[in-house]
């Protein structure tokens, strides 16, 4: 992984999966990345197909237009995990039984997701593996952190995709610390505010039309660039050619 690669400290323990290293701090940098596959200046410049041809614009406004309206439903499909898990742990032990888990599952489905989850609960592996059960919070908060992450570099530099200052502080505010530092602590160094889902809220908030907007002039301007530098580097090779 790249920010165990990263961590630069004075032993190999600070760059491990176990303890203290955390969910929330393992999968920050992951679903950072992740996040980018999504974005239209990515797909213009990465997302092509054998001649090179980068996705077409309609097809990644139709995605858009037919997953956004309902993103919401995969942050309470999150949430649920997390407090199924902990109502599971706080009940006595007498009333553990297959019966009262699944009913606990269903009732808790209803409550966060409002009604039965396209991935019934039960089904989540992370209930019933050892070394992973009562860590799925981890990866709510990690969420929330790619979210602020992202924002605060949109916020300062404008763009992600192809930044050289993107993957410096990265290096530097996430991935050398290693596990020397709390999460939340990495959070907010390199944000400059405190973890919040504040960020999270607002992208699940923004109307499909502004998003359409906004992910549109973001690939003709990778579009634009992407141009711009192929045309240079012919006209360098030329150049040499000439020489």
């Amino acid at each position: 992984a790249a920010h165990f690669a990263n961590i630069r400290q004075r032993s190999p323990l600070f760059s491990q999966e176990r303890a203290p290293t955390s969910v929330a701090y393992a999968e920050n940098q992951s679903m950072f990345l992740d996040s980018l596959v999504g974005d239209a200046a990515w797909r213009v410049r990465y997302a092509k197909n054998r001649a090179g041809e980068p996705i077409p614009w309609e097809l990644h406004e139709a995605e858009l237009r037919a997953t956004h309206p309902y993103a919401v439903f995969s942050l309470r499909a999150m949430l649920a995990v997390p407090y199924f898990e902990k109502r599971l742990y706080e009940l006595p032990e007498d009333q553990v039984t297959a019966a009262n888990i699944q009913a606990l599952a269903d009732q808790v489905e209803l409550e966060v997701c409002g009604g039965p989850s396209p991935r019934p609960m039960l089904s989540v592996p992370h209930l019933i593996s050892d070394e992973a059960s009562c860590y799925y919070h981890g990866y709510v908060l990690a969420e929330m952190s790619v979210h602020q992450t992202r924002k605060h570099f949109f916020d300062t530099l404008g763009s992600i995709v192809d930044r050289p200052e993107v993957g410096a502080t990265l290096a530097e505010k996430y991935w050398n610390p290693g596990n020397s530092e709390m999460f939340l602590d990495l959070v907010e160094g390199l944000t400059g505010s405190p973890l919040t889902g504040n960020a999270w809220i607002e992208a699940l908030s923004k109307p499909v039309e502004a998003l359409v907007t906004e992910e549109k002039e973001e690939y003709d301007k990778a579009a634009q660039a992407e141009a711009q530098a192929e045309a240079e580097a012919e006209a360098a090779a030329t150049s040499v050619t000439a020489e």
